[in-house]
């Protein structure tokens, strides 16, 4: 495995490869989810490559840059016995100057959601993502369902910009239990992560009240809400591809999300129907 920490070596590791790219961006501390969707990477192409780059600008004032789990030896064995054939490893200098040019999210959808309690927060995610796709040049980016609003303005960026990129949306992994993987589920303590399984529990029964033929989203809604007291929700909603607002689920083209703070740790969730 190469470890490249600048964009120049990286593409220098790059040309003395032949195919399909397959490339994972991630901010370290790795876990199983990571690893399946690296597993996918190595599967449909010739080369991986994968990122580790925790990423300033998408962290607000008060949040857990500082904090925010770093596990270098641990992620580089993780990559190697996963069959990643070049590590891009930067620093923080060698992706940014100063004065730059910036990507903005999108006025309604960049600021909804995770972007009306996190504003500027998709500013800084869509101009790293922006950054890695043109060092990296990949054929295929592979990113997690869980983040999903996040999935879905990358997938308008390379869109709208005319990107040659497939992005590739993976299911979200979870533990036996239901927990979605996360690499902030680290800050939970025994008795708040027994808590945090509200999150998949609410998502549960908003999946067994569609099978059962209600697809009211204010009904679902506030049967969810009753299994997540006494958490400190910040949101439980229903919403098409698009992420626009749903009054009735629409099967194929619906997404349920919830995002709560459990303890000091905030967590996301969600559901595609």
């Amino acid at each position: 495995m190469i470890i490249a920490r600048s964009a120049q070596e990286l593409q220098d590791a790059l040309q003395t490869m032949r195919g399909s790219i397959g490339f994972v961006p991630t901010m370290g501390a790795l876990h199983i989810g990571h690893r399946t969707l690296i597993d996918a990477a190595r599967k449909e192409n010739e080369c991986v490559v994968v990122s580790i780059f925790v990423n300033p600008t998408q962290f607000l004032a008060g949040e857990d840059l500082s904090k925010y789990p770093r596990r270098e030896e641990a992620d580089f064995k993780i990559c190697e016995l996963s069959g990643v054939d070049v590590l891009f490893y930067p620093d923080v200098s060698a992706m940014y100057g100063e004065d730059e040019v910036r990507i903005c999210a999108p006025d309604v959808r960049g600021f909804i959601l995770e972007g009306a309690s996190r504003p500027g927060h998709f500013d800084g995610v869509l101009t790293v993502v922006m950054k890695l796709l043109n060092i990296v040049r990949p054929t295929r980016a592979y990113f997690g369902k869980k983040d999903a609003q996040q999935l879905s303005l990358i997938t308008q960026m390379v869109h709208n910009f005319f990107m040659n990129i497939e992005i590739v949306p993976m299911d979200t992994v979870r533990e036996s239990d239901g927990l979605a993987l996360s690499s902030r589920n680290v800050y939970l303590s025994p008795s708040e992560r027994e808590e945090a399984l509200k999150l998949s529990a609410s998502l549960k029964r908003a999946t067994k009240m569609v099978m059962q033929g209600n697809t009211k989203s204010s009904e679902i809604k506030a049967s969810m809400e009753s299994i997540l007291s006494p958490l400190d929700v910040e949101y439980v909603t229903i919403v098409n591809r698009s992420f626009r607002f749903l009054d009735e689920v629409v099967i194929g083209d619906t997404i349920v999300l919830v995002a709560a703070r459990v303890g000091t740790t905030r967590l996301i969730d969600n559901v595609w129907m």
